[in-house]
């Protein structure tokens, strides 16, 4: 918190509530707009400034000021916490019950008046009687004493206090010191803030008890009582000082005097008396204690304080008593006064202490002389002739019993420029001087300046936060037109300001009812008017006839409307002019109440409640934003409540739950059935979010894990479902509906209290998921020390931390070759351990792996943060030692190095810390050592056998060796397995290990979301496991049958998105395992496949796309087909597990697989997966040179194919830090003719069947074969094998490897329309309903859907006839938009997070954001049009082709990628690593210098990829061996 100054008023109370709180609620005007306040707090939370109350830092919670914000008060309080509320005045009136309930606890408001410079302080006389303490403060220093004041007040009294300013009012002042520690120390009794922290309220209701009175003692003296150095009271005399109208020496009647010297006895009195009853606080209690506040201020710094503030003669005979703002502009005007003036030598007095209001001390602070009184009360809204300070004023006065008193005069101020200060002074004291003066004149102007207060005043006012636009968009597509949001802060209404007030469910509820009304009364005037022949021709009759009958049909009268309409503006009639004007009626509108959670607080007196009493037809859509992550605290804090089973519970209402980052489809599903409901509808609507302007990825995680995890279920509820023989309830969160029925079958008694008790169910739910996290941890564990209770031996607990399976195994093994040599082993995974156990243990190895930023793996994270935080280890008894796995240059800058093996060091640290006695020191596995972490491993393995005194045992059995992915091949039977029981296995999602290894050969992995890890761990629950399923598209044509038959599936069968992906092929994720085979079977109805889509065969054959050549593409598509059907396994296994019918019998199938063995493959298939892909020159959107086999089209004369030159050896798969994996390039073989492509194609898959290498799949892909044996060599083998040779190769040139968006026509006259699908996902969004429109142009489109390489779509085939439809429907869903950057169009980035267990960091949720960063730049320099590829992949591995872009972006750890610069623009020349680990502010800053450069220094034609490597930023690679040499 050190800083040089303090500037403002706001951080000059910031800095103050944070030393002097347990707890800072910050309410803003939203969560992504500061306060005053905010800023500052959440700087010094951030920073971890230490506070003089509370032990740790304290806790800064930020609450939306329409949010109900005080509610969050009463937790803390209850806990004991000291509580301090910074706020707007906004709030104050609304939270006047709560106001109520908090005065009897040391809770500290401090509000800032809005709208600042010209406040109502209407908002502080509106609450003046509701039991709290009032201060003012007018300037900065002022702000800064008072708000220690306030503090110091709270914690002596026991009662809540409010400190008010108008920030405006020190805007113009100095800057002052920051507080003085010394003074804080003093001030703040820390004894009494321990006793209050040390009681917690037993108040079981939902808020703190109201009415009770303070009675704790509290160290308040009857005797005069000094502060000792604590700041509590001793029963001595007052500090002395000069006398002064307020010292208690010289007051005619002392705070001593006042009070009974027995009413409360003293702090040391206190802790020995038992019979003593402290009394309630009183006002004279709170007079005694400010004052022995401000006497230490005034010792220590000289400023004087006291309850009225007086400045003036001494003998005024006129004063001026002002309660409003900017008092130093009065004071400096009456200094300046001259003899001419009304308001020469008169006084100003201002209230510090507002309530208690204490007439004795005003007594004190006017003087006797004054005879006139002037009152300025800056209180808008009066609702009684006379203002509130003023009533107070004149009790006072005829209180004092003066013999007499002077005449007050009463004033509203309004808004005074400082030029017109002058004259304002003058009329207010002429009037006060004359012989009559008038009552109640404004003085200024009322309304306040116009821009200035409408400017400042703006960010409080309520406004729709930008996320939420997706669900107003959707309402929008949905009911265009007929849609009536009433309660919209956008509407004009006349005689209605207040947006607040407009915003509102009672208001909008009223509109609605006002305008059903209306159009009721439209419908009797129109069923009126057509009995009569008030028309020019008996047409209109006819129709509005026909319209009266439907009016109440939304469907039939919307459709009859613009008929009506019509034949009324041809009438030309006064009835029909007369009916005109009020055409709108003629639609039945979609009519609906927009709000957020704040609706949540207060059911019971909100129009919510209303809207579902009154039975109304009227739709609510009601947004909730609390984020999982936060849901405890919220909940818990706030209790907020369920409408959705407030709903419910009355019975007449249509009631959904929704998510748009979840399921598009149900939104819309609930929305029309909302719509379509007769009665109240409520659609309780998801949109978690921190802040307004929350990242969609963030809201996107928040979203999937309260869905998943049950916080945000995903339902609707129909009460009039049954009369359509239909349920009432329907659970859409396909993802908890099993789990929950289980939840509902096994504990009924619960589910009946969560629906009798609604509020009680998240807390229920998740108490109940941690209950059985640590009831499972407890029950493995002691399982397996029962197994191990006989065995003999000394104790050995193995505990892992893994996340690629390196640390786990080594772990087992251990515990392995320890029960071989003896001992009582236990192996589990570090968060499986129950953390209490841990001082019980004699002997414990833990084995961890780096993730991350030297993290550790996330199955060791809690472990970690418990043994890091625990303050109750003691270890004293336990041996320990630490083995870890790390890369010694997977951070290779300097400023990196400690991130190596950072979690195994730490922990071995720690766990010394504790007390643990070492058996062996920290072991350290290095990737970069010749065998990898084996190497350290070998030498510290042995130590450890020998510390434990096993390490001369003879005769120990031989290890088995570890199971690889070869005998998993060799021991399935072609593939089976036992993937058939797996799928049968409804006790889990997944499959077994070595079935996910076969389950790839069937065109599956087992994934799932990573986004839910942690949380499911923390309810007890397995991973989401899901799978991906990617078919076998040979040159991805598909037809639009077919494409449609892809998009049920996806919507029925999956997440309801589509992945088109860089192999030219449909992905579907989030597939759960009862849906597997349902899936399969329907892409297989759509003479699709998945099988060899992945593994280790020949997958899907790629093929260049080629609009403008029909022909060409026509006849290198079949050649492409040929070679992947040539190259299919033959095991009858896939029909087996997938496509047989109820009975057994195998359904129609894709493919001609009968035979029970592989005569290509035989039954180990190949070392590792083995790709093909066909290029057209000169278009190389396939990337050619990067796969097991590359061919290149080579064109005859006659303009048809005539054959292909042939690569081989390409490759992308790597692993960071790996020398001994890198990406490749394919070689040159030569030409092969088209009719015997496949069979060459053939001849090199044997070679490299034959000669893999199977025991090292890092180093058994096709590239590396070529390398170990030699080009020519292994060509050699191929050709001998073949018994033809490789012909000469022909010549050919690529000019580009992007797609060519828009529109083409081929050589037949056929159209082709080439669409921009970033990063190939296929989904509907509130913006984009891009599944939507693909899937409503399937149903029409007459010719083909190709998928290109570049993961785009071309639209193929479409005749002249049918072009203007295709165009129509194009723009409708806008899907003809190619308006984009050259740089977003040419970038593609693989799936990554959270599906695949690969990605290291995110790829295709990222990618377009880090385009949008740079796309200013690329715009500013001229280089929108200008082609740039660019990609991006979450893991090594490669998907996207990352290695041959010019710029690439490649997972590294959660947000930190490798960069790599100069691959070549057609592809053919891999890039090399620029630098390592950086994250986006190190890209920005290596991207946009380097595209200014690139756009001033470029020669002609040059492409970035060659740039670079001419400019020496980074040298040529020239093929994959020399990929890690020369790196920056």
């Amino acid at each position: 918190m050190a800083s040089s100054s303090v500037l403002s008023a706001g951080e000059a109370i910031a800095r103050i509530a944070y030393l002097t709180s347990d707890v800072v609620v910050s309410v803003q005007p939203s969560l992504s707009t500061d306060s005053e306040f905010s800023r500052f707090l959440h700087q010094y939370a951030a920073n971890k400034a230490s506070s003089l109350i509370c032990k740790g830092v304290p806790e800064v919670q930020s609450v939306r000021h329409n949010a109900d914000p005080l509610l969050s008060v009463y937790q803390p309080v209850r806990n004991g916490k000291i509580t301090t509320v910074t706020t707007s005045s906004n709030i104050l009136v609304k939270s006047i019950p709560h106001l109520y309930r908090l005065a009897q606890y040391p809770v500290v408001i401090h509000v800032s008046l809005h709208p600042a410079g010209y406040p109502d302080y209407g908002d502080i006389t509106s609450i003046r009687n509701v039991g709290f303490t009032f201060l003012q403060s007018t300037s900065l220093q002022e702000a800064q004493d008072v708000a220690l004041t306030a503090h110091a007040l709270a914690i002596r009294s026991g009662k809540g206090v409010i400190h008010f300013f108008d920030v405006a009012n020190s805007k113009s002042d100095q800057p002052i010191s920051h507080e003085s520690r010394e003074l804080v120390t003093k001030m703040i009794d820390t004894d009494l803030a321990k006793q209050y922290q040390g009681t917690k309220s037993e108040d079981s209701s939902l808020y703190v008890s109201e009415g009770r009175p303070q009675v704790r003692n509290i160290g308040l003296s009857g005797d005069h009582a000094a502060p000792t150095s604590n700041g509590s009271h001793s029963p001595t005399a007052r500090a002395s000082g000069d006398a002064s109208p307020r010292d208690p020496s010289s007051a005619s009647s002392s705070s001593s005097d006042r009070k009974n010297s027995s009413s409360v006895v003293s702090e040391a009195e206190s802790a020995t008396t038992v019979d003593s009853q402290a009394k309630a606080v009183s006002s004279e209690d709170i007079d005694f204690i400010c004052d022995s506040i401000w006497s230490q201020i005034r010792s220590h710094t000289g400023r004087k304080y006291s309850a009225f503030n007086y400045t003036g003669p001494a003998n005024a005979e006129a004063a001026l008593f002002l309660f409003g703002s900017d008092p130093g502009l009065f004071a400096a005007e009456f200094e300046s006064a001259t003899q001419a003036d009304f308001f020469r030598h008169v006084g100003l007095i201002t209230p510090v202490l507002y309530r208690p209001w204490l007439a004795e001390r005003l007594n004190e602070a006017l003087p006797s002389s004054v005879k006139k009184l002037a009152v300025l009360e800056q209180v808008r809204r009066r609702t009684t002739k006379w203002g509130p300070v003023l009533l107070d004023l004149l009790m006072s006065l005829k209180a004092s019993g003066a013999q007499q008193t002077p005449t007050i005069v009463g004033y509203q101020l309004g808004y005074l420029e400082y030029t017109t200060i002058t004259q304002a002074l003058s009329g207010i004291f002429q009037n006060l001087l004359s012989s009559s003066p008038i009552q109640n004149l404004e003085v200024g102007a009322h309304e306040g300046p116009k821009g200035t207060m409408s400017g400042q005043q703006k960010e409080f006012e309520l406004s729709q936060p930008k996320l939420e636009n997706a669900y107003m968009k959707i309402l929008d597509q949905l009911f265009g037109e007929r849609l009536l949001v009433a309660n919209a802060l956008r509407s004009k209404d006349a005689g209605v300001h207040d947006p607040a007030m407009k915003a509102s469910p009672e208001y909008g509820f009223g509109s609605l009812l006002a305008r059903k009304e209306h159009r009721q009364r439209f419908i009797g005037e129109v069923q009126t008017v057509a009995k009569t022949r008030d028309f020019t021709t008996d047409t209109p009759q006819k129709w509005l006839s026909q319209w009266a009958l439907a009016a109440t049909d939304a469907t039939q009268a919307n459709k009859l409307a613009p008929e009506v309409i019509q034949r009324l503006s041809t009438d030309g009639s006064p009835a029909a002019y007369k009916l005109l004007s009020s055409k709108g009626l003629f639609y039945k509108e979609s009519q609906w109440l927009i709000g957020s959670d704040a609706w949540a607080y207060d059911l019971g007196n909100s129009g919510v409640h209303h809207v579902l009493a009154s039975g109304e037809n009227v739709n609510m859509l009601i947004v909730d934003s609390t984020p999982y992550s936060e849901r405890a605290a919220q909940d818990a804090a706030r209790r907020k409540k369920d409408i959705g089973l407030y709903a419910m519970n009355f019975g007449n209402a249509y009631v959904a739950s929704v998510a748009v980052y979840s399921s598009y489809t149900q939104v819309l599903q609930a929305m029309l059935e909302a719509e379509a409901f007769d009665g109240p509808s409520v659609v309780m609507a998801y949109l978690p979010h921190n802040r307004e302007d929350d990242n969609p990825l963030t809201v996107l995680q928040e979203t999937k894990k309260s869905v998943d995890l049950g916080y945000w279920p995903l339902y609707r509820w129909d009460p009039k479902a049954a009369e359509k023989g239909e349920e009432a309830f329907k659970l859409d969160s396909e993802r908890i509906k099993q789990e929950l029925q289980e939840f509902l079958r096994r504990d009924n008694h619960m589910s009946q209290l969560m629906r009798r008790h609604p509020t009680f169910h998240a807390n229920l739910s998740e108490s109940y998921g941690s209950e059985v996290r640590k009831v499972q941890k407890r029950k493995a564990k002691d399982a397996y020390e029962a197994l191990l209770e006989g065995l003999q031996g000394a104790p050995m607990t193995v505990l892992f931390a893994s996340d690629n399976g390196n640390a786990e195994n080594l772990a087992k093994r251990l515990g392995r070759r320890g029960k071989a040599r003896g001992l009582k082993s236990i192996v589990m995974a570090m968060d499986d351990y129950p953390l209490e156990d841990l001082g019980n243990e004699i002997n414990i190895v833990l084995i961890t792996a780096t993730a991350g930023q030297g993290e550790f793996p996330q199955n060791g994270r809690n472990f970690w943060d418990g043994v890091k935080n625990g303050t109750d280890l003691d270890l004293v008894n336990v041996s320990f030692t630490v083995f870890a796995l790390g890369d010694s240059h997977y951070w290779p800058r300097k400023e990196d190095k400690h991130y190596y093996n950072k979690p195994g060091k730490d922990l071995f640290a720690r766990l010394a810390a504790l007390g643990g006695k070492s058996l062996v020191d920290c072991g350290l596995g290095d990737d970069q050592d010749p065998d990898g972490y084996q190497t350290g491993y070998r030498e510290w393995e042995p130590k450890l056998w020998d510390v434990l005194g096993v390490g001369n045992v003879e005769g120990l059995p031989d290890e088995p060796p570890p199971i690889t992915n070869e005998d998993i091949k060799a021991a399935s039977n072609f593939l089976r397995g036992t993937i058939a029981e797996g799928l049968q296995d409804e006790s889990t999602g997944a499959i077994s290990a070595a079935d996910q290894q076969l389950t790839k050969f069937h065109g599956t992995y087992m994934q799932d979301d990573r986004d839910l890890r942690d949380e499911r761990k923390a309810q007890g629950l397995e991973p989401a496991y899901s799978f991906m399923i990617r078919c076998r598209l040979p040159g991805g044509v598909a037809t639009a049958q077919q494409w449609q038959q892809m998009d049920a599936i996806a919507t029925h069968l999956g997440n309801e998105t589509m992945k088109l992906t860089t192999r030219q092929t449909f992905q579907f994720h989030g597939v759960v395992k009862g849906k597997l085979k349902p899936a399969m079977q329907g892409i297989n109805a759509a003479l699709m496949t998945t099988i060899a889509a992945c593994g280790d065969v020949n997958r899907n054959v790629m093929c260049s796309s080629l609009p403008e050549l029909s022909e060409l593409h026509r006849e290198t598509h079949e050649c492409a087909k040929k070679i992947s059907d040539h190259l299919l396994p033959s095991t009858t296994a896939y029909h087996e597990i997938w496509l047989k019918d109820e009975n057994d019998k195998n359904v129609q199938v894709a493919g001609d697989a009968v035979q029970d063995f592989e005569p290509m493959y035989g039954p180990t298939y190949l070392p590792r997966k083995f790709k093909i892909t066909i290029a057209i020159p000169p278009h190389n959107d396939t990337d050619v040179y990067a796969h097991d086999i590359g061919l290149i089209a080579i064109k005859g004369e006659d303009g048809k194919l005539q054959g292909f030159n042939l690569l081989a050896g390409g490759g992308m798969g790597v692993t960071h830090n790996m020398k001994k994996t890198y990406p490749q390039v394919g070689r040159m073989f030569g030409y092969v003719d088209k009719d015997t492509v496949h069979v060459a194609c053939e001849k090199i898959m044997f070679v490299q069947r034959d000669n893999g290498n199977r025991q090292n799949r890092k180093h058994a892909r096709l590239k590396y074969t070529i390398d170990d044996m030699g080009l020519d060599v292994f060509k050699a083998e191929v050709e001998k094998l073949w018994g033809e040779k490789f012909g000469e190769p022909k010549q050919f040139d690529f000019d580009s490897n992007i797609d060519t968006f828009g529109w083409q026509k081929d050589e037949k006259g056929m159209h082709h329309f080439t669409m921009f699908i970033e990063n190939g996902r296929i989904e509907d969004t509130a913006d984009f309903p891009m599944k939507t429109g693909l899937k409503e142009i399937a149903k029409v489109h007459k010719g083909d859907f190709r998928l290109t390489g570049n993961q785009h779509l071309i639209l193929s085939n479409i005749s002249s006839e049918d072009l203007d439809t295709m165009k129509s429907l194009l723009k409708q869903y806008k899907l003809d938009n190619t308006n984009f950057s050259a740089l977003r169009l040419s970038s593609s980035a693989c799936v990554a997070l959270p599906t695949c267990g690969l990605a290291m960091a995110e790829s295709e949720r990222y990618l377009p954001e880090l385009i949008t960063k740079l796309e200013d730049v690329v715009e500013e320099n001229g280089l929108r049009q200008d082609s740039i590829v660019m990609r991006m992949t979450g893991c090594p591995n490669g998907c996207a082709r990352p290695w041959l872009a010019e710029v690439a972006f490649v997972g590294k750890a959660y947000g930190a990628y490798n960069m790599y610069l100069g691959g070549g623009y057609h592809g053919q020349r891999l890039n090399k690593l620029y630098r390592s680990s950086i994250k986006e502010e190190e890209i920005l800053g290596i991207m946009r210098p380097l595209l200014k450069r690139y756009a001033v220094e470029r020669e002609e034609g040059e492409r970035l990829g060659d740039f670079v490597v001419r400019i020496g930023m980074i040298k040529a690679t020239r093929e994959g061996r020399d990929f890690h040499e020369d790196v920056s």
